[in-house]
């Protein structure tokens, strides 16, 4: 299943499976880690337009990079034309890709006029990449949902949009707003999409396996793959997915690989934010790579009830040491 070189604009993709801008999750740490998992493209948390206007230093913390994630995607979320324009101007250094969200679900993002809340006015929409698309000479996507609601699907519309305002690529996660994640992403809305656009198309939403990868492509025939919760725990979701499409064989993580990369994942926590962040942040992650495991649950249970870097760094080691069963 050999696919040619995904491009968007001037920039060529190592491999059509990317990951997802997730808000708390894809933070420089994370992305590390799945960019060395093979991601041919990672982005950043949603970063503030807002926030970065006020030069906030949380905001400042989100742009952090490294060389070893390029090419590194930010992905700004505002409603205002000329809000969005003026925080592209606060940029450093330019990234390889600028995203602007048009699909997170979330109340405190709806409550502000963005993400999701930007479908219900179409209008806004083109105004917002018409100045966006004057400050970005490189490559502009967005990432929508099908529609606010089920009376609400208007994902063809905003995609012929963002298709004769510039945009270079454009993700679909084919939920609507009011379903959150809850219920099964329609995959037929992608298929849909990709038919009436010329540029690429990629898709979201439950790609927890392999198999659900290759049956997206297959069934939709989108460019590529945008991995959110399916890579929870599991960075070696895009590996397979690479070896699928290449036809290589595809292996499975044995406990041993686990905790070298929970090593991995905690030492660039620690050296990124120190240790108490790290305590903090990786009892979930930690978690999440338990997940499927024997004896899991109590397991979590004793990781969420940790206090100090120590003995979270003992209880991981014991457990994962013992050979728990995958």
């Amino acid at each position: 299943m050999q696919r040619a070189p995904l491009t968007i604009q001037s920039l060529t993709l190592t491999s059509p499976v990317i990951l997802a801008p997730m808000a708390g999750i894809s933070n420089l740490p994370y992305r590390r880690i799945m960019k060395s998992c093979g991601a041919g493209l990672v982005f950043s948390e949603m970063v503030s337009a807002n926030g970065l206007i006020r030069d906030g230093a949380k905001t400042q913390q989100l742009l952090t990079t490294h060389t070893e994630e390029y090419p590194l995607g930010i992905q700004l979320f505002g409603n205002d034309p000329q809000v969005l324009g003026e925080a592209l101007s606060k940029l450093k250094n330019p990234p390889a890709l600028v995203d602007l969200n048009m699909g997170c679900p979330v109340k405190k993002v709806i409550r502000s006029g963005s993400g999701s809340a930007l479908l219900q006015d179409t209008g806004l929409i083109t105004r917002i990449l018409k100045v966006v698309r004057h400050c970005v000479t490189g490559p502009l996507t967005i990432k929508i949902r099908s529609g606010w609601d089920i009376h609400h699907i208007n994902f063809l519309e905003v995609g012929h949009i963002a298709q004769e305002e510039g945009v270079d690529a454009i993700t679909l996660h084919p939920r609507t707003r009011c379903q959150g994640f809850t219920g099964k992403a329609n995959w037929n809305h992608l298929g849909k999409l990709k038919k009436s656009l010329s540029i690429p198309v990629f898709g979201s939403g439950d790609i927890m396996t392999v198999d659900d990868g290759i049956r997206m492509l297959n069934e939709t025939g989108c460019d590529g793959l945008m991995i959110g919760r399916g890579g929870y725990g599991n960075p070696w979701l895009i590996q397979q997915l690479n070896d699928a499409l290449q036809g290589k064989q595809i292996t499975c993580p044995s406990t041993a690989d686990k905790l070298v990369m929970i090593h991995r994942h905690l030492g660039l926590h620690r050296e990124q934010f120190g240790d108490y962040k790290a305590l903090l942040e990786m009892r979930k992650h930690i978690s999440w790579y338990a997940r499927g495991m024997e004896g899991a649950s109590q397991f979590r249970s004793k990781v969420q009830a940790c206090q100090q870097l120590s003995e979270l760094i003992c209880l991981t080691d014991d457990f994962f040491q013992q050979g728990h069963h995958l």
